[in-house]
Protein backbone atom coordinates (compact mmCIF):
# COMPACT_ATOMS: atom_id res chain seq x y z
CA UNK A 1 0.00 0.00 0.00
CA UNK A 2 1.23 3.30 -0.84
CA UNK A 3 -0.27 5.92 1.53
CA UNK A 4 0.41 9.77 0.50
CA UNK A 5 -1.93 11.41 2.87
CA UNK A 6 -1.45 10.73 6.53
CA UNK A 7 -1.61 13.55 9.47
CA UNK A 8 0.25 12.86 13.08
CA UNK A 9 -0.51 15.27 15.99
CA UNK A 10 1.99 18.23 14.29
CA UNK A 11 -1.89 19.12 13.30
CA UNK A 12 -4.59 17.34 14.17
CA UNK A 13 -3.65 13.77 14.13
CA UNK A 14 -3.51 11.17 17.23
CA UNK A 15 -0.15 10.02 16.79
CA UNK A 16 3.58 11.17 16.87
CA UNK A 17 5.37 10.22 13.62
CA UNK A 18 7.15 7.14 14.67
CA UNK A 19 3.85 5.24 16.06
CA UNK A 20 2.28 6.61 12.93
CA UNK A 21 4.75 5.38 9.96
CA UNK A 22 5.28 1.60 12.60
CA UNK A 23 1.57 0.91 12.10
CA UNK A 24 1.81 1.23 8.82
CA UNK A 25 4.50 -0.64 8.24
CA UNK A 26 2.74 -3.45 10.31
CA UNK A 27 -0.06 -3.12 8.09
CA UNK A 28 1.70 -3.53 5.24
CA UNK A 29 2.65 0.00 3.76
CA UNK A 30 5.40 0.60 1.20
CA UNK A 31 5.06 4.18 1.00
CA UNK A 32 3.48 6.81 3.58
CA UNK A 33 3.31 10.50 3.02
CA UNK A 34 3.43 12.83 6.40
CA UNK A 35 1.10 15.71 5.26
CA UNK A 36 -0.08 17.40 8.23
CA UNK A 37 -2.39 20.18 7.59
CA UNK A 38 -0.47 23.68 7.29
CA UNK A 39 -0.96 27.33 6.22
CA UNK A 40 1.98 30.22 6.34
CA UNK A 41 1.36 30.45 10.52
CA UNK A 42 2.68 26.76 10.75
CA UNK A 43 4.66 25.43 8.02
CA UNK A 44 7.92 26.58 9.00
CA UNK A 45 6.97 24.22 12.71
CA UNK A 46 5.65 21.01 10.62
CA UNK A 47 8.34 20.51 7.57
CA UNK A 48 11.24 20.65 8.97
CA UNK A 49 10.67 18.07 11.83
CA UNK A 50 8.89 15.48 9.39
CA UNK A 51 11.88 16.12 7.42
CA UNK A 52 14.17 15.50 9.94
CA UNK A 53 13.01 11.94 11.23
CA UNK A 54 11.45 11.29 7.60
CA UNK A 55 14.47 8.72 6.51
CA UNK A 56 15.47 7.08 9.87
CA UNK A 57 12.06 5.96 10.92
CA UNK A 58 11.62 4.80 7.09
CA UNK A 59 15.00 3.04 7.44
CA UNK A 60 13.78 2.07 11.60
CA UNK A 61 10.52 0.47 10.17
CA UNK A 62 11.42 -0.36 6.14
CA UNK A 63 8.95 1.77 4.67
CA UNK A 64 9.77 5.15 2.58
CA UNK A 65 8.54 8.09 4.71
CA UNK A 66 8.04 11.50 2.96
CA UNK A 67 7.90 14.26 4.58
CA UNK A 68 5.05 17.11 3.25
CA UNK A 69 2.04 18.99 3.76
CA UNK A 70 -1.17 19.56 3.21
CA UNK A 71 -2.06 23.36 2.56
CA UNK A 72 -5.33 23.49 4.46
CA UNK A 73 -8.53 26.43 4.02
CA UNK A 74 -5.54 28.81 2.77
CA UNK A 75 -7.33 31.77 0.78
CA UNK A 76 -6.85 30.22 -3.24
CA UNK A 77 -4.76 33.52 -4.10
CA UNK A 78 -2.53 32.38 -1.31
CA UNK A 79 -1.80 28.79 -2.15
CA UNK A 80 0.51 29.62 -5.07
CA UNK A 81 3.11 31.09 -2.46
CA UNK A 82 2.26 28.40 0.13
CA UNK A 83 2.96 26.03 -1.87
CA UNK A 84 6.49 27.68 -3.18
CA UNK A 85 7.51 28.12 0.72
CA UNK A 86 6.43 24.94 1.70
CA UNK A 87 8.99 23.24 -1.03
CA UNK A 88 11.60 25.70 0.50
CA UNK A 89 10.81 24.34 3.87
CA UNK A 90 11.66 20.55 2.66
CA UNK A 91 8.22 19.57 2.06
CA UNK A 92 8.98 16.23 -0.48
CA UNK A 93 5.19 15.77 -0.76
CA UNK A 94 2.61 19.25 -1.57
CA UNK A 95 -1.03 18.63 -1.12
CA UNK A 96 -3.62 21.03 -1.24
CA UNK A 97 -6.78 20.15 0.60
CA UNK A 98 -9.61 20.57 -1.66
CA UNK A 99 -13.60 21.68 -1.69
CA UNK A 100 -14.80 18.69 -0.23
CA UNK A 101 -18.09 18.15 0.40
CA UNK A 102 -17.75 18.06 4.16
CA UNK A 103 -16.71 21.56 4.92
CA UNK A 104 -16.79 25.04 4.03
CA UNK A 105 -13.69 25.16 1.75
CA UNK A 106 -13.57 28.39 -0.53
CA UNK A 107 -14.92 28.59 -3.71
CA UNK A 108 -11.63 28.80 -6.04
CA UNK A 109 -9.45 26.25 -3.79
CA UNK A 110 -9.50 23.69 -6.37
CA UNK A 111 -8.50 26.12 -9.39
CA UNK A 112 -6.10 27.56 -7.60
CA UNK A 113 -4.40 24.74 -6.27
CA UNK A 114 -4.47 22.84 -9.71
CA UNK A 115 -2.32 26.90 -10.52
CA UNK A 116 0.29 26.08 -8.03
CA UNK A 117 3.24 23.75 -7.66
CA UNK A 118 1.44 20.94 -6.08
CA UNK A 119 1.32 17.05 -6.32
CA UNK A 120 -1.81 16.00 -5.30
CA UNK A 121 -5.57 17.65 -5.30
CA UNK A 122 -7.16 15.86 -2.15
CA UNK A 123 -10.52 15.02 -1.76
CA UNK A 124 -11.70 18.31 -4.58
CA UNK A 125 -15.40 17.59 -4.41
CA UNK A 126 -17.44 18.13 -6.99
CA UNK A 127 -14.94 19.37 -9.16
CA UNK A 128 -15.39 20.62 -12.71
CA UNK A 129 -14.25 19.09 -15.68
CA UNK A 130 -12.86 22.42 -16.57
CA UNK A 131 -10.60 21.94 -13.35
CA UNK A 132 -10.14 18.25 -14.19
CA UNK A 133 -8.22 19.03 -17.96
CA UNK A 134 -6.20 21.40 -16.01
CA UNK A 135 -4.72 18.71 -13.66
CA UNK A 136 -4.17 16.53 -16.67
CA UNK A 137 -2.09 19.49 -18.13
CA UNK A 138 -0.47 20.11 -15.09
CA UNK A 139 0.37 16.57 -13.94
CA UNK A 140 -1.19 16.83 -10.75
CA UNK A 141 -2.91 13.88 -9.06
CA UNK A 142 -6.47 13.85 -7.91
CA UNK A 143 -6.95 11.95 -4.65
CA UNK A 144 -10.00 9.01 -3.99
CA UNK A 145 -10.23 8.86 -0.27
CA UNK A 146 -11.02 6.58 2.13
CA UNK A 147 -12.01 8.95 4.50
CA UNK A 148 -15.79 9.42 5.46
CA UNK A 149 -17.23 12.61 4.49
CA UNK A 150 -14.52 13.33 2.03
CA UNK A 151 -15.22 10.24 0.27
CA UNK A 152 -18.81 11.28 -0.41
CA UNK A 153 -18.22 12.59 -4.13
CA UNK A 154 -15.51 9.60 -5.07
CA UNK A 155 -17.86 8.80 -7.78
CA UNK A 156 -18.28 12.18 -9.50
CA UNK A 157 -14.28 12.52 -9.37
CA UNK A 158 -13.71 8.89 -10.14
CA UNK A 159 -15.77 9.57 -13.58
CA UNK A 160 -14.53 12.59 -14.75
CA UNK A 161 -11.36 11.21 -14.35
CA UNK A 162 -11.78 8.68 -16.34
CA UNK A 163 -13.44 10.55 -18.96
CA UNK A 164 -10.40 13.02 -19.01
CA UNK A 165 -7.56 11.25 -18.62
CA UNK A 166 -6.31 12.57 -15.17
CA UNK A 167 -4.62 10.80 -12.62
CA UNK A 168 -6.40 8.83 -9.44
CA UNK A 169 -3.76 8.15 -6.36
CA UNK A 170 -6.14 6.71 -3.44
CA UNK A 171 -4.63 7.98 -0.10
CA UNK A 172 -6.68 7.55 3.63
CA UNK A 173 -6.09 10.74 4.96
CA UNK A 174 -5.36 8.65 8.19
CA UNK A 175 -5.60 10.69 11.53
CA UNK A 176 -5.84 7.63 13.79
CA UNK A 177 -4.87 4.00 13.96
CA UNK A 178 -7.96 3.02 12.60
CA UNK A 179 -7.67 4.97 9.42
CA UNK A 180 -4.74 3.38 8.39
CA UNK A 181 -6.23 0.81 5.15
CA UNK A 182 -5.31 -2.65 4.03
CA UNK A 183 -4.43 -2.63 0.44
CA UNK A 184 -7.67 -5.16 0.09
CA UNK A 185 -10.17 -2.75 1.62
CA UNK A 186 -8.47 0.51 -0.20
CA UNK A 187 -9.25 -1.99 -3.67
CA UNK A 188 -13.24 -2.12 -2.24
CA UNK A 189 -13.42 1.29 -2.16
CA UNK A 190 -11.76 2.47 -5.23
CA UNK A 191 -14.10 -0.42 -7.04
CA UNK A 192 -17.11 1.20 -5.00
CA UNK A 193 -16.45 4.53 -6.50
CA UNK A 194 -16.86 2.69 -9.80
CA UNK A 195 -13.15 1.84 -11.19
CA UNK A 196 -12.33 -1.46 -12.63
CA UNK A 197 -10.04 -3.82 -11.49
CA UNK A 198 -7.93 -2.33 -14.41
CA UNK A 199 -8.56 1.24 -13.48
CA UNK A 200 -7.83 0.36 -9.40
CA UNK A 201 -4.24 -1.14 -10.94
CA UNK A 202 -3.54 2.56 -12.82
CA UNK A 203 -4.13 3.98 -9.55
CA UNK A 204 -1.66 2.08 -7.50
CA UNK A 205 0.99 2.85 -10.76
CA UNK A 206 0.21 6.52 -10.51
CA UNK A 207 1.29 6.56 -6.43
CA UNK A 208 4.56 4.30 -7.87
CA UNK A 209 5.21 6.77 -10.56
CA UNK A 210 4.63 10.06 -8.33
CA UNK A 211 6.89 8.02 -5.70
CA UNK A 212 9.27 8.05 -8.13
CA UNK A 213 9.26 11.12 -9.32
CA UNK A 214 9.27 13.18 -5.73
CA UNK A 215 12.78 11.04 -4.34
CA UNK A 216 14.45 11.81 -8.19
CA UNK A 217 13.78 16.02 -7.51
CA UNK A 218 16.70 17.58 -5.50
Amino acid sequence: MIDLHTHTIFSDGELIPSELTRRAAVVGYRVIGLTDHGDRSNMDLIIPRLARVAKDLGNAWGLTVLPGIELTHIPPAEIAAAACEARALGARLVLCHGETLSEPVAEGTNRAALEADIDILAHPGLISEEDVRLAVRRNICLELTTRAGHSLSNGHVARLATVCGASLVLNTDSHAPGDLTPLPQARRIALGAGLTEAQFEQCRENSELLVRRLLERV
